[in-house]
């Protein structure tokens, strides 16, 4: 019995090293996934049915470091949770807009493109980032349920503000998806946690940690499928649309970290708010994109896809670094 124990916590210590090797070489891991999406949309393509339940997944698995307790201070303490949501909704669409129009205002098509692209919820694969940096999954969560639970009002507003455009959001699919990719997961992950006293984030949470990321990649891998059809048909006019969207999806994550230095957050929320002003829900953009404009709207949207997971990792890489610089000799 001694020597089967023995080899379980081998393999679970095997499991977690991988788990933590898969992390720490995200910066390498997303862009080659990116180039095999691209490279093998069909084949790849098989995974998208699996989307949402990856992202309950790692929605759940986020989820067991928290506790209502944290919650009820992030909503007490509401400044990180206003802020973020301030520049993710009304900073970057407005940024994007005037940039967009001063560069590609001959194409009202590609201008809206990158305005929806901006203008979408914060995307629920942050909570995934920031769980495995080290972030406030408080903050997270609760930044991904408003962003989300106001996408039906805060896109349409800002569609017709920004450019005159009228779109009706289809708020009972969206509230559905909510639902089942993040509410749900959220609740059961946080019961789970405050119902074990504290073991899911202690033990089954780091056991889980390998599987979430294995299901990043592999949301990764699906996402980058739909952006094939459009670099295989680039034109200069596109590919200054994608140098522009790689430079802004870079400014979004700086933005966040740096509006987290100024207001003096503590690590954790510094984390979380990197990546939850950085990352856009681009699958409900390009639903949107495909339903109501024509198929030009549709590339900046997508194409988004090239850079954010990449980016994410590189900031992944700056932080660590820079917690690793400010650790105590």
């Amino acid at each position: 019995m001694d020597g089967r124990r023995r080899e379980v916590l081998l393999g679970m210590e095997a499991w977690k090293r991988f788990g933590g090797f898969v992390g720490s070489h995200m910066a390498f891991v997303s862009p080659t996934c990116v180039v095999l999406g691209v490279l093998f949309p069909d084949q790849l393509s098989v995974l998208r049915p699996a989307v949402t339940a990856l992202f309950a997944f790692m929605t759940f698995q986020s989820s067991l470091s928290n506790t209502f307790g944290n919650l009820a201070r992030t909503v007490r303490r509401p400044a990180p949770l206003v802020a973020t949501l301030l520049l993710a909704t009304a900073l970057m669409p407005c940024a994007a807009c005037v940039l967009a129009t001063a560069l590609f205002g001959a194409s009202p098509n590609l201008v809206c493109g990158i305005v929806l692209e901006y203008s979408v919820p914060v995307a629920v694969v942050s909570a995934m980032w920031t769980n495995m940096l080290g972030g406030d999954p408080a903050l997270s969560l609760a930044t991904i349920l408003v962003s989300t639970v106001a996408a039906p009002v805060t896109i349409p507003l800002t569609l017709h503000l920004l450019l005159g455009q009228t779109v009706e959001v289809d708020a009972a699919r969206m509230m559905g998806e909510m639902v089942v990719s993040i509410a749900l997961p959220a609740l059961a992950g946080t019961l789970l946690n405050d119902a074990s006293r504290g073991w899911a984030a202690r033990d089954l949470s780091p056991a889980l940690s390998p599987a979430g990321k294995i299901a990043l990649v592999l949301v990764i891998l699906s996402n980058s499928t739909g952006v094939a059809p459009y670099v295989r048909a680039l034109t200069p006019q596109l590919v200054g649309v994608m140098a522009f969207i790689c430079a802004f999806s870079v400014g979004g994550y700086a933005l966040g970290l740096a509006a987290a230095r100024l207001m003096r957050r503590p690590r954790e929320q510094e984390v979380s708010m990197t990546y939850l002003v950085g990352m856009r829900n681009i699958s409900a953009g390009a639903v949107i994109a495909a339903e109501y404009f024509p198929g030009e709207v549709m590339f900046p949207v997508v194409i988004g896809t090239l850079f954010q997971q990449v980016i994410a990792a590189c900031f992944g890489t700056v932080l660590r670094r820079a917690r690793r610089g400010e650790a105590p000799e």
